[in-house]
């Protein structure tokens, strides 16, 4: 059995448990009289404020997935990681040698760390403004035809994101608004590493932004069932122009979906599905050499990707903890094919913080 495959089958089998624990009736709110303050604010958390159960934000891994009333700030840091090992074409893995075949050195490994540190302010009901500065730091392991094995690393300040969260519709069962977020080209697109060749230019993954200013359109859907609550969201990264090394990433969309259930009155559990399909870069970075390794060739960057995740939320209730939420959200691929050879994605998981007052 393949690693992926192990991995997978690992990943269905904690997604059903969870999914009996998602489903399955429990005291806390399952039987509550629909006109109770819990079941109102349960059913209505949608409606730009702050609703008080762990149930009223989404999981973790989804960005920009509620509004605040005016005058609402809230305060976040996630901390993500995700681990890439061996390579694929399609859906196929490739063995090392099998890619050093084509090329004279291959990629065999990727970590990649991200600090995102995140603000939201409501300055009137109808609008949320949100800023997020990505902190990133990268490090991907090579080995070369000649037997050499070598790591080039990364870190920096990645692209910041500014936008706006503006409700379209609000419902007693829930709400939709709308996600305008613009992406700065304040990450770096020239970052260099030592090689066996010397000091060089880093290909496109290794990269700490797009070096162009990027639309980031999306809408987000929050619901509630008598038993659990849910949501969707649908987005677009599309990016304008070419940055100055004479390329711009491809295209990419999301779309996503959730059901969260409430297991105590500060604890909640989540199972979500997350669609990932990106493009192939347009132009090319003249500094880098398709022929020597494949993340350095600009038609191999496509793919797509379904991914399984569980999150578990936690909700301070009194006291100094008051408006406190701690969350992580883990993550393993169901599919993927991938236009490669490329790394595949093995696993991700994302933990943080968030203050609302």
């Amino acid at each position: 059995m393949t690693r992926t495959r192990m991995a997978t089958r690992w990943a269905a089998l904690a997604s059903a448990c969870l999914l009996l624990a998602l489903l399955s009736p429990s005291n806390a709110g399952a039987e509550e009289p629909a006109d109770t303050p819990h079941a109102q604010d349960h059913v209505g958390h949608g409606h730009g404020h702050h609703g008080p159960g762990p149930t009223a934000h989404a999981p973790l891994g989804v960005m920009g997935d509620h509004t605040h009333g005016a005058g609402g700030v809230m305060l976040s840091y996630r901390f993500g990681f995700m681990n890439m090992d061996g390579n694929r074409d399609g859906t196929s893995d490739r063995s090392t040698a099998d890619v050093l075949r084509d090329f004279p050195v291959a990629p065999t490994r990727m970590e990649t760390e991200m600090h995102m540190f995140g603000a939201m302010w409501a300055p009137v009901d109808q609008v949320t403004l949100s800023a997020m500065v990505p902190y990133l730091r990268k490090e991907m392991d090579h080995r070369t035809r000649m037997g050499t094995s070598f790591t080039t690393k990364t870190d920096g300040l990645g692209d910041i994101r500014v936008g706006a969260l503006v409700p379209l519709v609000e419902r007693e069962s829930g709400r939709l608004h709308a996600n305008l977020i613009l992406s700065l080209p304040t990450g770096s697109t020239t970052e260099k590493g030592r090689t066996p060749m010397g000091k060089v230019r880093l290909p496109y993954p290794m990269q700490l932004g797009s070096g162009t200013w990027d639309l980031l359109p999306g809408v987000t859907w929050q619901g509630a069932a008598p038993w659990f609550d849910y949501g969707s969201q649908l987005n677009a990264t599309l990016r304008t122009g070419r940055n100055n090394q004479g390329y711009r990433l491809g295209h990419a969309y999301q779309a996503t979906g959730w059901i969260a259930r409430e297991i105590l009155p500060w604890l909640s559990a989540s199972l979500r599905l997350d669609w990932q399909q990106w493009f192939d870069i347009e132009g090319q970075d003249d500094a880098l050499n398709p022929r020597v390794v494949p993340t350095a060739d600009p038609d191999l960057r496509a793919g797509r990707r379904l991914d399984l995740l569980i999150g578990v939320n936690l909700l301070g209730q009194s006291g100094f903890v008051r408006g406190h939420r701690l969350a992580v959200e883990f993550g393993m691929p169901l599919y993927q094919s991938l236009d490669g050879p490329q790394l595949e994605t093995d696993w991700r998981v994302v933990t943080g913080w968030q203050y609302a007052f």
